[in-house]
This record gives structure tokens, sequence and C-alpha cells, in this order.
């Protein structure tokens, strides 16, 4: 799981070789994983390269309609990480949103959903870890971990577009698709799918993602939390919370708690010590919420270009 987290594309020869052990045994538990849902790797672009903007969701629902709510947002293309909270009568979410997609936005709609008693939403200013990166998974030490970690090259100037649908729309269904088969999705040639999939990628448009289970690895208690942090506090708080292992994601928004974090520990006693003996020495911590994940709907979402034009 670690050698996947640091690159989902890393051929199983290379994490063999890393893991000293065979090509087969990593390619057999490869499948394994991937086939009880505990593991999934996939591609998708940076939103904000489509002129999307990331928000948070939190949603208030009558008892009886949280799952049927909650497996509708996880259905939709511009969500990801829907968790149901609390007993069942909260929806936690992420959403990427676009002004000029008026109708179509998901913030245009929920609040215009007769089931949704309550509704806030903030827009996400600034992640400083994310799940991809959650330290829980971290088995191998960093001489190994080098020999495996993919490191991108944000530009600018690279664009994501229609001609690229097909190549994406299979990476959005498994990152890990060959290049054989992804040269067959998009008609390309193989040498053409090499190009620009290592274009994307190094430049950072294309994401090639690992989500786990966590619950695969014997962690029982995840929540969301929602801190209310003194501004002149804010970054360090963010930057500190960002070096704890339980953190899988901690962001800065807007709206009146200004610090969300989503935290992963191995059972409710865990979380206890976590919160008493860490998060409540942070001075500049004023309130704070707690939400436990009851059911993961969706983690990872996948934006797309629009299709090209037939």
């Amino acid at each position: 799981m670690h050698a996947l987290q640091l690159d989902g594309r890393a051929p199983f020869r290379r994490i063999a070789e890393v893991l000293g052990v065979s090509e087969q045994t990593v390619a057999r538990r490869y499948r394994k994983l991937r086939s009880t849902g505990a593991i999934r790797v996939v591609g998708g672009v940076d939103g904000a390269r489509l002129g999307y903007t990331s928000w948070t969701i939190r949603l208030r629902t009558t008892p009886d309609a949280s799952g049927a709510l909650g497996a509708a947002l996880a259905r939709r293309p511009d969500t990801f990480y829907v968790h149901l909270l609390s007993g069942g009568t909260e929806i936690s979410c992420f959403t990427q949103a676009r002004l000029e997609d008026g109708e179509a936005s998901l913030l245009d709609k929920l609040p215009r959903t007769g089931k949704v008693l309550a509704m806030s939403a903030h827009s996400l200013l600034r992640g400083f870890a994310l799940p991809s990166g959650w330290a829980g998974l971290a088995a191998l030490e960093e001489e190994r971990a080098a020999r495996l970690r993919y490191t991108a090259a944000p530009e600018n100037q690279v664009a994501v577009d229609a001609t690229d649908h097909a190549l994406l729309a299979a990476l959005a269904a498994d990152g890990r698709t060959s290049h054989a088969d992804l040269a067959t999705a998009t008609g390309w040639s193989e040498s053409t799918v090499r190009r620009r999939l290592d274009h994307l990628r190094r430049s950072g448009a294309l994401l090639i993602q690992f989500e786990c289970d966590p619950r695969a690895l014997g962690y029982r208690a995840q929540v969301r939390l929602w801190m209310s942090v003194r501004p002149s506090g804010l970054v360090p708080v963010a930057e500190t919370l960002a070096t704890h292992p339980e953190v899988s994601f901690i962001g800065v928004t807007t709206g009146t708690t200004n610090l969300m974090a989503e935290v992963i520990c191995r059972d409710n006693a865990h979380l206890y010590r976590y919160l008493t003996e860490r998060v409540s020495t942070l001075d500049a911590v004023q309130t704070l919420e707690t939400g436990p994940v009851m059911r993961t709907l969706k983690r990872t979402g996948t934006i797309l270009p629009p299709a090209p034009a037939r």
C-alpha cells in the first residue's frame, strides 16, 4: 500500500525489487486487495486547471433521507469524499464547482432538496495535508521510499482539454490501466499514449491517486473536525496538524469555522487521546466540533473535461 501511495503506476517489477519479494507476489496481493475494495488507484485532473473551485459541504437531513441522498451525491462526477456522519443524520462531502455551471451546480441544487434541513458550504482555500499522503500507510524507510516516490513539476501552461477525454476516462476507472489498453481506448499509438500521459502527469495536471479503506489496516475511528482558529495562529496550527500521523486531511476554509480536518485513529480511545493530548495543546484553537464518520460512500472523485463533440 505504501509503495502504491508513493507511485500509483509504479510497475510491479519495481515494487517487488524494493520490497524484496517476487513480482508475482506483488501482483497477486494487489489483485486481491483491489477485488475486496480495500484499495484502488484512480486517475483524474487537477480541477483548478479546468476552472473549478473546491467546496466543503455539510448537510443535516431527515433521518430517512441520508442514505439515499448520500448515494445520489456519490454518483455525481463533481463530488468526492462523501461521508455519512453522526448516526446517519449528517452528510459531509466535497464538491468542485464553477460559477458558469449555473443550474448544474450542486451548490445551487441542494438548498432546494426537501429532505435537507440545513446546509453549510465553505470554499476550500488551501490544503496543508491531503489523503494521498496519509502517514498511516508509511511502512518503508526513506531510502526505499525514495526509490518509488513520484515527483511532479507543476507547469501553469499545461492544459487538459477535450482531446484527452478518452485517456482520462480510462484512467478514472483504473489508474493502472496499461499503455496498450489506453491506446485501444484512445485510438492513439502506444508511444503517443506514453508521451501524453507522462507529460500530463509530470506537469501536475494528471493526478494518479491511491485510496484505501483505513479499516483494512485496523483503523476504525474516523472523524471530521471543524475548528475555529485565531487568525494569527491559523497557518501555524494547520502546519502543526499536517505533521500528525492521525491527520489525513487539513485545509483552511471560508466560513464560521476556518479549519477543517479529517482524522483517522485506531479506535475511540486513540481518538480521545489525540483530541485531549495533541489538539488541546494548540492554544489558537478556540472551538472544536467533531463528526464521526459512520460510512464512506465515495472517496476520490474525478473531474473530466467536456467530451469531444461528435
